[in-house]
This record gives structure tokens, sequence and C-alpha cells, in this order.
């Protein structure tokens, strides 16, 4: 396509570069008007050189490419439409951030309960209600699923990565471990589709209080590597403010680097929490590993502390590594 784009506008130049020269020149009626033809339908040439050449050349090499191999199949939606669809806000990389609010969009989270009696686990039960108030029921496909549940406790430990599921009547339901006393905080991160067809991507928040005696936890110290399973994550790349920037996560075990596999339509998945007001943004990867690693695009929304919690899977059983980052 980049070249057949190219070809077609190289095409085009000889036609335009002499209609400008010959409005100007018309215009003008003497030598100087035939000059600033010359110069403007040279002008014209030297820009559509420039996107060709840049057609053909693509953008500037970084740290975080490589070969790539294998992408999943893409996943579809409710509507079938082939899983096209935008993210807003708190949904995507970028920075701005989701899940600070119970209500945006024209969408609102409507939990049954919020206040538990005792840690551990715990039914959860909530429906997402339109501007109507009504339960919304039509949410496309997104990663293989119409909604993702992230739960967290306050100090960005216990993480869930859950998928509940949703009756007739738009009210979903999962289990959810709070397996500590304190505040935790549910992000309900969907797509949902109106009756004309517009498809509204959105992460909304609620905070969870669960009885008895919270410790909380400190934030561990920033760190590019994570041990667990045997296995070493680790990531390349760093984030700047306001500007998307390549992170390549990797996998190694036993010295190599592990084979990936599919796990909810993408090789990997990650969620990305700002400490003190657990601003949230879920970050969908490209469809192909690099170099044998999960290739996303993150921009910080401000300075500070985020932890990031990265899904994987590898024979046959997902993880999650955890970083801190440090954003200056």
């Amino acid at each position: 396509m980049p070249e057949q784009q190219a070809t077609q506008v190289e095409a085009q130049v000889p036609v335009q570069a002499e209609t400008v020269r010959a409005q100007a020149a018309g215009r003008s009626g003497d030598p100087a008007g035939t000059k600033l033809g010359m110069f403007v339908g040279g002008l014209i040439v030297a820009l559509v050189a420039g996107f060709t050449l840049g057609k053909v050349l693509g953008p500037a090499q970084s740290p975080t490419q490589g070969a790539t191999t294998g992408a999943p199949a893409a996943s579809t939606d409710a509507m079938g439409m082939g899983g096209a669809h935008v993210h807003a806000p708190g949904a995507s990389a970028g920075s701005e951030v989701g899940g600070l609010a119970v209500s945006s969009g024209g969408y609102t989270l409507a939990p049954a309960a919020t206040v538990f009696a005792a840690p551990g686990s715990q039914q959860l039960k909530f429906t997402v209600n339109g501007a109507d108030g009504k339960a919304v029921t039509n949410f496309a496909v997104v990663h293989s699923k119409p909604l993702h549940l992230v739960v967290v406790r306050r100090d960005m430990t216990g993480y869930q990565h859950l998928h509940p599921t949703m009756a007739a009547d738009g009210t979903w339901t999962v289990q959810a471990d709070l397996a500590t006393p304190g505040s935790w905080r549910a992000y309900a991160d969907f797509t949902a589709i109106s009756a004309g067809g517009t498809q509204t991507a959105i992460a909304l928040g609620a905070d969870l209080t669960v009885a008895g005696d919270y410790r909380p936890q400190p934030l561990p110290a920033a760190a590019r590597e994570a041990a667990l399973d045997g296995q070493t994550v680790g990531y390349e790349g760093t984030p700047v403010i306001g500007a998307s920037q390549p992170m390549l996560f990797t996998v190694k075990q036993g010295g190599a680097t592990a084979a990936l596999e599919p796990y909810l339509g993408s090789f990997g998945h990650l969620v990305v929490l700002r400490e003190l007001d657990l601003a949230y943004v879920h970050v969908h990867p490209e469809p192909a590993l690099v170099n044998g690693g999960v290739k996303f695009w993150l921009a910080a929304p401000s300075p500070g502390r985020y932890r990031m919690f990265f899904d994987y899977s590898v024979g046959g059983k997902v993880r999650t590594a955890q970083f801190t980052l440090e954003v200056k």
C-alpha cells in the first residue's frame, strides 16, 4: 500500500506542478510570474519526493524495534465489527487517564455492594447504567471479553484481572479475592455500544472497603526486572510525559527467551496505576511479538510513581509481573 500511494502521488506531480506554474504565469503576465510558478512547482516536487522517500524508508528505528513474529487472530465484537473500536482516555496509552470517576461519558458504574464485613473471597455484582439510568447490555468484545474488571488494594497490592459474566438484565457477577482489610479499587474497563451503533470505550472506578485492621504495604523500589515462578521478566524503554514511547517486555526462562502464548487475543496486557490517586491506564500491545517480546506504547500522564502490571501466558499458565516505575 505505501508504494502504491507513493506512485499515485508521483503520477499527479507533473499535472499539479504545471497547473501551478500556469496559474502563476497567468496572474503575472510577465517573466517574474513565470519564475514564481517554477519555484512553486519545484517546491511541490520536493515535498512529494520527501513524502515518497518517507513511505519507502518508514519511521526511524527505535531501541525496541526488531523482528516480528506471529500475531493472534483478531477478536470480533458483539456487533460483528471485527474489533474495530476506538479507546477513550483510561483504556489506551496516552497522557489522559481513566478510572477516577464512577460516572463518565454518559455511563455509570453501579455496584450492588461496596462494604464487606471481613476479608476473603467476595462476590462482586454490578451494572453499567446508561444516561437513561437503565443497565447497558450491549458491549463490544475487546481482547476476547466484553468487560475487564481490575481489582487492587489502595496500596497497589492484591492485583487481579477478572472477567465477570453478564446476565440478561445487564447484571455482572464475579468472585474477587479481597484477602486483606482496607480500601480497594475496582475498575470496569469496557466498550459499550449504543442503539445507533456508536462505540464508547471507557474505564470507570469505584472504591470497595473491607473491614479490619488495615496495614498498608510500602511501594517497592523501581526496577526493570521481576522474578516469579523461575522466570525473569524485564522491560526496555522509558516513558516520558505527554509522548508515547515504545516499551518491550520480555520473559526469560532457563537463560532463553520464553515462548509467549496468546492470552485474551494478544501476547500480553499492561495495566498502569498511578500512586496516590490510582489513575488507570490499560495499554494494548502491538499484535505481533518483537524479538520474542511484547511491545507497548505508553505515555506518562505526569511525574510520579506508578505500578505496572504485565499479564502474560507461558506453558498454559497466566502470570502477572509487577514493576514500580518512576517518572521525573
